[in-house]
């Protein structure tokens, strides 16, 4: 166990470090960028118990369940990149991108889990302000 870990720290140079961090930036930016986005775009009541959270409400049929399907399977796959991108070594934000992942997927508990999330005033504050930077009204959460 030494051995490699020694093995791994002496085959380190610079040129893999900056790569790693660039990979690590990138990834994070991105991310950000797409939480933020999410976040200006929302629907002020989108927390509040009577928003109707059904995905493509205004489709019938196979086109709703494609849909339905794509975001599950995009939820996945966001959800497995974020435990790839966790693994020691492998740059990335993969807390970040497992949370993107989860709130896509149409699982038991999500829903809680948001409201618990939201319900914290430093969250719901840093969101409203960057919802005020872009003329969004404030999230309504009751």
């Amino acid at each position: 166990m030494w051995e490699s870990l020694t093995n791994i720290i002496s085959a380190l140079t610079w040129q893999k470090a900056l790569f790693g961090l660039s990979i690590f930036l990138v990834t994070f930016s991105f991310n950000l960028a797409i939480v933020c986005f999410l976040l200006v775009r929302m629907p002020a009541d989108y927390f509040h118990p009577s928003y109707d959270r059904r995905f493509m409400p205004g489709q019938r049929g196979a086109i709703r369940w494609a849909g339905v399907i794509g975001k599950n399977l995009l939820g996945v796959f966001l959800v497995v990149l974020g435990l790839l991108l966790s693994l020691p070594g492998v740059p990335g934000q993969g807390l970040l991108t497992i949370l993107l992942g989860l709130v896509l997927l149409d699982i038991p508990g999500v829903n809680t889990l948001e409201h618990k999330l939201m319900r914290r005033p430093t969250v719901i504050n840093a969101i409203n302000r960057l919802r005020g930077r872009f003329g969004k009204p404030s999230l309504v959460l009751d």
